[in-house]
C-alpha cells in the first residue's frame, strides 16, 4: 500500500543547541524534539524514568474514598469480590487488586466474566456471586464505568461498589463529530451509582494518570494502600503486572506509563514472579533479552488466549501462583490455547477476506458471518483495518444477534462514530481506536450505511492514505554505534513513543538479493560509507538506481561478532 512520507523538521540552530546542551547527537536531538521533548531537563527526565517520579495516587478523584472504604472492610473483616475482565489488562489488574487486598488482611475473591456467556463489563451475575460469598463490597477493575444495571443490582442487594475503570464514560450529550466535552465536573457524564468511581476520564483531572490502563489504575490503588501506615504491601510487588497490562492495552508509553513499564520490565527480566517466569519459559524466552515490544508478540497473546476461547479465571491463578508445579501446568495450558487461538483466528480472517473480496471506495468496512468465533473478531478487525487502512467492524452472528469488535485508524474516533449509529445498536462501548458492538442481524445493513456516511463526513480521501512518520533525516555517516546506544535509551517503545524511523537520501544499492522467506538484503552506500540493510518481507520491492530509505538502525549479532544493520521500513527511488 502506498504511504505518504512525513518528515519531522525542526530549526537546525535549535537542534545544534539542544544536541550540545543535552550531550546527545544532532540526529537523536531531532528524534526527541519530534516527540515534544524540547529542553535538556525534559530529555533527562524522559531518558531516565524512575519510580520516584510516580504521582501521588490520592490526587486522582475517588481514590481517598475508595481506600477508606477498603480500610473499613479490613477493619470489620468483610468479604470483598474483585470483578475483573478477560483480557490481559483486566487480568493483570485483577491480580494486582486481589494481592493488594490480601496483603491488607482482607478475605478477597475474584470474578472474571466469560466473553461469550457474559460479555464485556461489570455483570449482574457477579452480584449474585458476591451475595453467595457473603461479600459486602465489589471492586471492579478495567470495567464498570457504563455498567448501570449491575451497579443498581448491587445497591438493591445492599452491596457497596467501587468502580475503577479507564474506559470512556457515557456522555450526556453524544455527538458523532466527536467534540471535546466539558470535564469540569461529573455532571457531563452519566455514571453508575457507586461508593467511589476512579476514572480520570470522568472528572476534571489533567494529570498524566488520565492515560493509565486498567492495570495502571489498579496499581494506583495498591500504591495508595501502601502509603497507609498499617499497610503491608509494597508497590514494587506489582510493577511487572502493571507493565504487562499497560503494554497489552496499547496506552501511551509516556509519563506514568513509561515509569511503570520501564521498572516493570526489570522484574520481568529477573523472573521475580513464578507465573511470569513460567510463561516466559513456555514461550521459549528463557535466554532471550525481553524488551517491552516483544511482550505484544509473546506473553500477552498467551494471556489473552484464555479469555478469547476459554475461561480466563485460571490466568489470575497463574499470575498469583507461588508454586512451580501449579504455574508450569497453567503455563503449558496457555501455550496450547494460544496455538488453538491462532488457528481459529486465521480461519475467521480468511472468511472475512473472502467476504470482502474487492475494496471499492468504501470509507468503512463492516463484515459479518454466522458462527465466526467472538473471541478472535477483534484481532481480525485489527488485521483488516491495518491492511486496508479503514475503520473496520467484524461481527459474529448467532441466534439473530450480531456481536463484534471494531478497530480504527488514527484519524477517526470509532467510539464517537458508533454513537452516531446508536439507533441501530443494542449496545456499544470502548475507546477512540477500539470498541465493541451488539445489534440485531436485521439492522446490520442500516448500521453499515450509517457508518459509511459518518466516516465519509469525517474523513477525506487523503485521511485514508497511511503515512510513514519519519523522525529525522540523517546522513549515512551519522548512523554509528553511539546513535544506536542513544536510540536504545528510548525503551520502552510503543504507543506515543514508537520505534524511531530515520531517513537517508540518494543511496547506492550494492548487491541486492532475496534471503530467507522473501526478505530483501543488501548494502546501502553513500560516498565512503556503507551499511548492511535488510527489509523483512520486502522481496518484491524494486531497487534500481539511487534510492531513499527509511530504517531503524540496530546491532546484529552473528558468530560472536556485532555489526550495524539497518532494519528497512520503506524504499523509493530518489527524487
Amino acid at each position: 500500500m502506498h504511504r505518504k512520507w512525513l518528515v519531522s523538521r525542526t530549526n537546525p540552530g535549535y537542534i545544534k543547541y539542544l544536541s550540545k546542551a543535552a550531550s546527545v547527537s544532532p540526529a537523536f536531538a531531532q528524534v526527541l524534539l519530534g516527540r515534544g521533548i524540547k529542553t535538556p531537563q525534559a530529555i533527562n527526565d524522559f531518558l531516565n524514568p524512575h519510580i520516584s517520579g510516580l504521582s501521588d495516587p490520592f490526587e486522582i478523584d475517588g481514590v481517598k474514598t475508595a481506600v477508606e472504604r477498603i480500610k473499613h472492610a479490613a477493619d470489620t473483616n468483610e468479604t470483598v469480590l474483585v470483578h475483573g475482565d478477560y483480557d490481559a489488562d483486566g487480568l493483570t489488574a485483577t491480580a494486582i487488586m486481589v494481592h493488594a487486598l490480601r496483603t491488607s488482611g482482607i478475605d478477597v475473591h475474584y470474578f472474571i466474566p466469560d466473553r461469550i456467556a457474559h460479555g464485556y463489563g461489570f455483570n449482574p451475575v457477579a452480584v449474585k456471586e458476591a451475595k453467595r460469598l457473603g461479600a459486602t463490597l465489589i471492586i471492579t477493575v478495567d470495567c464498570g464505568i457504563t455498567s448501570f444495571d449491575a451497579a443498581a443490582c448491587a445497591k438493591k442487594e445492599g452491596i457497596d461498589v467501587i468502580i475503577t475503570d479507564h474506559h470512556e464514560p457515557v456522555k450526556k450529550i453524544q455527538d458523532a463529530r466527536c467534540k471535546v466535552y466539558d470535564k469540569e465536573n461529573h455532571a457531563s457524564f452519566e455514571l453508575p451509582e457507586a461508593v467511589a468511581i476512579i476514572n480520570p476520564k470522568s472528572s476534571n483531572y489533567n494529570s498524566e494518570c488520565s492515560i493509565l490502563s486498567g492495570a495502571g489504575l489498579a496499581f494506583k490503588i495498591a500504591q495508595a494502600l501502601s502509603m497507609m501506615h498499617d499497610a503491608r504491601c509494597t508497590i514494587h510487588d506489582y510493577l511487572d503486572l502493571a507493565a504487562i497490562g499497560t503494554m497489552a492495552d496499547v496506552v501511551p508509553l509516556t509519563g506514568e506509563n513509561r515509569i511503570l513499564v520501564k521498572e516493570g520490565m526489570k522484574l520481568i527480566h529477573e523472573g521475580r514472579r513464578q507465573g511470569i517466569r513460567t510463561l516466559k519459559s513456555a514461550a521459549g524466552l528463557d535466554k532471550r533479552e525481553l524488551r517491552a515490544g516483544l511482550l505484544s508478540f509473546t506473553l500477552i497473546p498467551r494471556i489473552n488466549a484464555a479469555g478469547r476461547i476459554s475461561d480466563a479465571s485460571d490466568v489470575v491463578r497463574l499470575l498469583l501462583s507461588e508454586t512451580e508445579g501449579e504455574a508450569e501446568g497453567l503455563g503449558s495450558w496457555l501455550n496450547r490455547l494460544n496455538a488453538e487461538r491462532q488457528k481459529i483466528e486465521e480461519a475467521v480472517y480468511q472468511k472475512a477476506r473472502e467476504a470482502l473480496r474487492v475494496m471499492h471506495d468504501e470509507r468503512a468496512i463492516v463484515l459479518s458471518g454466522e458462527g465466526w468465533h467472538q473471541g478472535v473478531v477483534g484481532i481480525v478487525a485489527s488485521r483488516i483495518a491495518e491492511e486496508f487502512y479503514r475503520p473496520t467492524v467484524i461481527l459474529s452472528i448467532e441466534d439473530g444477534i450480531a456481536k463484534g469488535s471494531g478497530r480504527s485508524i488514527p484519524s477517526f474516533d470509532l467510539c464517537g462514530g458508533l454513537a452516531g449509529c446508536k439507533e441501530f445498536l443494542l449496545s456499544f462501548g470502548g475507546h477512540r481506536q477500539a470498541a465493541g458492538v451488539r445489534l440485531k442481524v436485521e439492522n446490520i445493513p442500516l448500521f453499515e450505511k450509517a457508518m459509511q456516511r459518518i466516516v465519509e463526513t469525517a474523513l477525506s480521501k487523503e485521511d485514508l492514505v497511511p503515512s510513514l512518520e519519519i523522525d529525522a533525516d540523517v546522513a549515512l555517516s551519522e548512523v554509528n554505534h553511539s546513535l544506536i546506544r542513544e536510540i536504545a535509551m528510548l525503551e520502552p517503545v510503543g504507543c506515543s513513543n514508537k520505534e524511531p524511523f530515520l531517513a537517508a537520501r540518494k543511496l547506492e544499492v550494492v548487491n541486492p538479493r532475496i534471503v530467507g522467506n522473501n526478505h530483501l538484503k543488501m548494502k546501502l552506500k553513500h560516498g565512503a560509507h556503507s551499511v548492511d540493510a535488510i527489509g523483512f518481507d520486502m522481496g518484491s520491492t524494486e531497487v534500481s538506481g539511487a534510492v531513499d530509505a527509511v530504517f531503524t538502525p540496530a546491532l546484529n549479532e552473528y558468530n560472536g561478532n556485532s555489526y550495524i544493520q539497518l532494519s528497512l521500513k520503506a524504499l523509493r527511488p530518489s527524487q
